[in-house]
């Protein structure tokens, strides 16, 4: 498992830390609105409906003559004791009734009025009567006596198991489905809203992959970024410019080396002119040559680098056989043969023409310097618009021919060139957004 994958989205962590804090919070919020109308009894009411039917249910028989009767059990006497005003009224299908307690007036008679009613609650309207009066709770249930109608108050203390049920009711009814609601528009929402909040912060990412070493001076736009993110990106830009401005010292300081080594080495090799002829002479020149072209390297980096000339029409055949003449007496001096050929009479690129010239004269004395001064040098134009240098000396190994291109790398430690050639030409192609490669 990568460390990508391993690591949630913005997104992700907001939807899995939000979807429990809903929750915590609607829970919260049902408990209260639930606790506060149970205490105020305006909505629910504390007391069990079903208890004084359900104590009756079970003492009711009858006698020896077939009446109706209740028969003492401790539920019942409990009842009593706890429920002074008790009252009810049962009767059976054949219009026997017993009853208990002061029944009000308004109950009295409508049992009989009902006996097709299986259960029925008798309240009373909210706000316009006395709160204290009790309502009746009408239910025909099964007994000892056979089928009965019971109608009773609502009175008794509601138990803890059906408080807990009915609690849970109320959670499933209208907690689970809110919950349920809250957390689908979650999951759709969040992501919506992170991915327009980000929408600025995606363009400085966008911005930040297309910064590189050609490109100074680019900074992450600050536009549309969260004002979280906005330290970080500010960051970042305050590096980018210390690099840049890190850059362009070291550019600087190449540039102004390059210029103060040229003196010297001109009067070095004014004062090798006047020696008497030696082998000793020889190498002190040939010396003073190498430190000028590395000198002249230099300062062909700097003013690729600043002093870019914008692209024009550039015939390539007419380049390569202008570079071939002015260097063929170099390489057959050097015991080469060199030739030219092209598969068309003109190829054309845009690029800058004397960069390209540069590029190619490098590549023909890399050639020469190391081609074991035997065979041929071959020059070679073809479309769309490729050059290519051969030679017939030692090949490269394939795990140098990457590196070649660094500056100051030579394959072989003790070799006498400087090592910016061939970097000279990887920066003139990159430039011309080109490729340069090297093969057997």
């Amino acid at each position: 498992m990568t460390l990508q994958s391993a690591s949630l989205s913005l997104k992700s962590r907001l939807v899995w830390r939000l979807v429990p804090l809903q929750a915590a919070l609607l829970a919260l919020l049902v408990l209260l609105i639930v606790g506060t109308l149970w205490g105020t009894g305006l909505l629910l009411d504390n007391r069990d409906e079903e208890h004084v039917i359900d104590v009756l249910q079970k003492a009711v028989e009858r006698d020896a003559e077939g009446k109706l009767d209740l028969v003492s059990t401790p539920q019942l006497k409990k009842l009593r004791s706890d429920v002074p005003d008790l009252w009810f009224i049962i009767r059976d299908r054949r219009g026997q009734s017993l009853s208990e307690g002061s029944v009000p007036l308004e109950f009295a008679q409508i049992g009989s009025a009902l006996d097709h009613i299986s259960q029925a609650r008798l309240g009373w309207q909210m706000f316009d009567d006395d709160p204290r009066k009790t309502a009746a709770r009408l239910k025909r249930v099964e007994t000892a006596a056979g089928n009965v109608q019971i109608l009773t108050a609502t009175q008794g203390d509601m138990s803890a198991g059906k408080a807990a049920l009915i609690a849970f009711m109320v959670f499933i009814g209208f907690a689970l489905p809110s919950l349920l609601l809250m957390t689908l528009t979650t999951v759709v929402a969040t992501p919506i809203v992170v991915r327009r909040a980000l929408t600025g912060l995606d363009a400085a990412a966008d911005q930040a992959r297309r910064i590189d070493i050609d490109k100074r001076g680019a900074r992450l736009p600050l536009e549309d970024v969260p004002a979280e993110v906005v330290p970080l990106v500010k960051a970042v830009n305050d590096a980018l410019a210390r690099l840049d401005e890190g850059y362009a010292r070291h550019k600087r300081f190449a540039a102004d080396a390059a210029h103060e080594l040229r003196t010297p080495i001109a009067i070095l090799s004014t004062r090798l002119e006047s020696l008497p002829q030696s082998p000793d002479k020889i190498r002190l020149t040939e010396d003073a040559a190498r430190l000028a072209t590395l000198a002249e390297q230099l300062l062909d980096i700097q003013r690729l680098d600043q002093n870019r000339a914008p692209f024009s029409r550039v015939d390539l055949v007419a380049l390569g056989q202008r570079v071939v003449a002015d260097l063929a007496p170099l390489a057959i001096g050097a015991g080469y043969g060199i030739s030219f050929e092209s598969t068309a009479k003109r190829v054309e690129t845009m690029g800058d023409q004397t960069a390209l010239e540069r590029a190619l004269t490098n590549l023909v004395q890399n050639a020469i310097e190391h081609g074991g001064r035997q065979g041929a040098i071959s020059v070679r134009v073809t479309l769309p618009a490729t050059i290519d240098v051969m030679d017939q000396g030692a090949r490269i190994p394939e795990d140098q021919r990457a590196r070649i291109f660094e500056p100051f790398y030579r394959t072989r430690p003790l070799n006498r060139g400087a090592g910016l050639g061939l970097n000279l030409v990887h920066e003139i192609v990159h430039l011309h957004e080109g490729r340069v490669a090297v093969l057997d």
